[in-house]
């Protein structure tokens, strides 16, 4: 029995390999965090910093090969160090070099790949020197077993890299201190290869190495934050969120640097975000709007829209907001309170369809980013699940941010075919007389009359609701032409080379300027980043 168990202890360069892998891959994760609050977390992101990524490593594994003849422990030792100094530089300097790039003349598309390189392709490229120097000094006889068992070391760490991140450290710390977390490993790792005899200098460039990565997490270089005051900031398991005050008192919440929701401290009924009013129109084109009852909003944010139901109409509302940590910061900072007539459902979207068999009379579809949008909410077979779970009158609104012309305006028109395939009418208002990327409102009915802007007046002007919509009205579009763009399906919608366009073009966003006029809102165009 006491063979059973093999008395395995890992040989020093079996620790490297095993440390590069999870070091390697924790970065890989964390460089989403860092770089999309800049550039946005569509597909040209994580697809670069795959690619960046995958390059500097293979590259390192064909220099480190090269060199792998005269490897030593006390080398990798080095490259460590080496490592966990260009992570403390990533820690420190990742702000001013991520705005630095961000204004560098390249396309859109490609408006990443500088600064991945320069954060994150030196520290890999470093790592990819372990393997080849391990597989060297490996106790393994044949060449084939010594690269099998390094290669399986590697992958090994690297799945405890990717999962320990994913799901533990970014939900729990911030990314200075994951970085800082690396940086320790890595320098413990080194310390550890000098074993039982550690030399001077490796041991002195150790001390030296850890200052320096507690100087970087303890504080960054000094950045105003032109935006305003940060009140709060957190790594969600979704994204990066932020909570910024104005110095014209109002209070803005950013995902992954995006603006999202936001409500005047001084007016909290005013509409600051003047699309938000239009999150009413459903109110006109449903035959009776005192008969609503029922009404999902799938994306919190703020709670804002959802809020102002509440407030202004007799219904119940459930609100589906996949993050748990937003619907914290709207009860902390946007005065959301749960009562009975409104319920949060921390899921997904359209597994709550799946799941729920609860019918309403209106549903809110605001999940949408301009660089990110969860694709499987824009098919075919999603608007037919939310038709079905629609009354035989309900009413669809789902917020599009898109132009309403041009090459930019190509999700908004594949968006607006899909929608005729699931609903017998859809209708578009614009929030902005610009012609700039903003946010569009697609409105689609289970009911089958078809209503002209003049029908529409004529209800609003019939109809107390509490807000005059006669604005939003006047920004009824003309159907646009859909034959150059896809009906959108679960197997095959192309949403990012759809928005593709709109990459690096102004974002408009309307501001009111008064809480309940008479009249429709007056408006100032306010530039989204």
């Amino acid at each position: 029995m006491r063979n059973a168990l093999p008395d395995y202890r890992p040989t020093k360069p079996e620790l490297a390999v095993f440390v590069s892998g999870i070091t390697s891959m924790g970065l890989e994760i964390l460089a989403v965090r860092i770089v999309a609050p800049q550039f946005g977390s569509h597909i040209y992101t994580v697809g670069g910093i795959l690619t960046v990524l995958l390059a500097a490593l293979s590259l390192g594994y064909w220099q480190g090969g090269k060199r792998a003849a005269t490897a030593t422990t006390r080398e990798m030792s080095w490259l460590m160090l080496a490592t966990a100094v260009y992570v403390a530089v990533v820690i420190y300097a990742n702000d001013l070099l991520l705005t630095y790039t961000a204004t560098l003349a390249i396309p859109p598309r490609y408006a990443s790949l500088p600064a991945v390189i320069i954060l994150f392709g030196p520290p890999t490229y470093l790592l990819g020197f372990i393997s080849p120097y391990a597989a060297e000094l490996s106790r393994k006889r044949g060449i084939g077993e010594a690269s099998g068992h390094v290669y399986a070391l590697g992958t090994i760490g690297s799945i405890l890299g990717a999962g320990a991140t994913t799901f533990v450290l970014i939900p729990y710390l911030s990314i200075a201190q994951i970085g800082l977390l690396f940086g320790l490993t890595l320098v413990a790792t080194a310390l550890a290869l000098t074993l039982p005899s550690p030399p001077r200098n490796p041991t002195v460039a150790s001390v030296v190495v850890v200052l320096l990565l507690v100087t970087a997490a303890g504080g960054g270089p000094v950045d105003f934050d032109h935006r305003g005051d940060v009140v709060h900031e957190s790594q969600t398991p979704h994204q990066h969120l932020e909570v910024v005050d104005d110095n014209d008192d109002v209070r803005t919440m950013y995902l992954d640097g995006a603006h999202h929701s936001a409500m005047d401290l001084e007016e909290p009924d005013r509409h600051v975000f003047a699309y938000t009013r239009y999150f009413h129109l459903p109110m006109l084109m449903i035959d009776d709007h005192e008969a609503v009852d029922d009404v999902l909003f799938i994306g919190g944010g703020g709670y804002t829209g959802p809020q102002d139901f509440e407030a202004r109409y007799d219904v119940d509302v459930d609100v589906v907001e996949i993050d748990p940590e937003v619907t914290e910061a709207a009860e902390d900072y946007f005065g959301l309170e749960h009562g009975e007539t409104m319920t949060s459902y921390a899921e997904d979207g359209r597994q709550f369809l799946q799941s729920n068999d609860e019918e309403y009379d209106v549903i809110v579809l605001d999940a949408y980013k301009q660089d990110q949008v969860p694709f499987h909410m824009t098919t075919e077979e999603f608007m037919e699940l939310a038709a079905d779970r629609l009354s035989d009158d309900g009413v669809l609104l789902a917020n599009v941010v898109s132009a309403p012309s041009g090459s930019a305006s190509e999700f908004y028109r594949a968006e607006h075919a899909t929608m005729e395939e699931a609903f017998p009418e859809v209708y578009s208002f614009r929030t902005s007389d610009e012609d700039s990327v903003q946010n569009i409102q697609l409105v689609a009915t289970n009911d089958d009359e078809e209503l002209s802007q003049d029908d529409l007046e004529a209800r609003n002007d019939e109809r107390d609701l509490g807000v005059d919509l006669s604005g939003e009205v006047d920004h009824y579009m003309a159907d646009p032409e859909t034959d150059d763009v896809p009906v959108l399906r679960d197997d095959r919608a192309p949403v990012d080379s759809l928005l593709d366009p709109m990459l690096g073009q102004r974002y408009v966003i309307e501001e009111t300027e008064e809480s309940e006029p008479t009249t429709a809102n007056p408006t100032v165009a306010a530039e989204a980043g």
